[in-house]
Formats: structure tokens, C-alpha cells, sequence
């Protein structure tokens, strides 16, 4: 009996190291911050520029940019273009795109208040007589590197 005990106590620092080092595994995992990368396909022209909102919520989501969690305008140079947004935490997001073709900083509309310029969503949502809602374009960022695709949308002009 005395000999069990005192391989028992023997196995106890490694016991304490392993479960140690277990817990700020699970710590440090859950920390971790990925990278989420944009491709913008479908462009009209290479004028001007693409400009993303993220959100993290649906407060605000889509027009007010100000609750936007990142906000980027590239300028397109090739294309498909590939947007980067960095250290972003696990959990569910949405993004609104604008291609400002005559790079004035705004969302041209005509007088009926339809789009001049090309937009897009994630999650690729089918446009109707509304903007979509956030669960409607909302995804998941997890790991390391997170894919996703945006098909800009022009209306027709008339």
C-alpha cells in the first residue's frame, strides 16, 4: 500500500504540469484572433474604388457605417480584388461593399433612390425591394484564415 502512495506522489507534479499546461492551452486558444479574406468579384470597371464595412452585430447594419467594427476603401488594381481585414476575435460577422467607380467617397442614387454604384453583401443574399438583414448575411470567423466571395450587384439604369 505504502508503495502505491508513493508512486502516486510521484505522478502528482506531472499530473500538475500536464493539466497546467491543458488549461492555458484552452486559454490561449480561445484568444486567438483570425484573419478574414474578401474576394470582390463581378466588378463593372476598374474605376475608382472598393470600400467594406464590417460589422460584428446587426446594430447599424447596413448603412451606418459609423458602427461598422473595420471600414477599408482599396483602390482596385486587379481583379478579382482581395480585401484583408486582420485579428478579428471568433465569432459572426457581415460585411456591406461598395464600389465607388467615381471615387467621391458616397453611395451614388438616383432620384428614385436606386443605386448608381455597384454593392454587394456576404453570403451573396438575392436583392429584392430591401436591404437584407444581418442574419441574412451574416458568417463565422474561426481558425486562422477565413474565405469568403462578394458578388458586386449593379441595377439597372433607366
Amino acid at each position: 500500500m505504502m508503495k502505491r502512495f508513493q508512486i502516486s506522489l510521484l505522478l502528482l507534479p506531472f499530473l500538475g504540469t500536464l493539466l497546467g499546461s491543458f488549461v492555458f492551452s484552452a486559454n490561449s486558444q480561445a484568444d486567438l484572433k483570425g484573419n478574414l479574406n474578401v474576394e470582390i468579384d463581378e466588378l463593372r470597371s476598374n474605376s475608382g474604388e472598393v470600400c467594406a464595412n464590417l460589422f460584428a452585430s446587426s446594430k447599424g447594419f447596413p448603412q451606418e457605417e459609423k458602427r461598422a467594427i473595420q471600414k477599408q476603401c482599396v483602390k482596385i488594381s486587379e481583379t478579382p480584388l482581395v480585401i484583408k481585414f486582420d485579428n478579428l476575435k471568433a465569432g459572426s460577422y457581415a460585411l456591406v461593399v461598395m464600389h465607388d467607380e467615381n471615387n467621391d467617397k458616397s453611395f451614388n442614387r438616383n432620384d428614385l433612390g436606386m443605386p448608381l454604384e455597384g454593392f454587394g453583401f456576404s453570403q451573396n443574399p438575392e436583392i429584392s425591394d430591401r436591404a437584407p438583414k444581418f442574419s441574412e448575411t451574416a458568417f463565422f470567423v474561426a481558425g486562422p484564415a477565413t474565405d469568403i466571395k462578394i458578388k458586386l450587384q449593379y441595377m439597372a439604369l433607366f
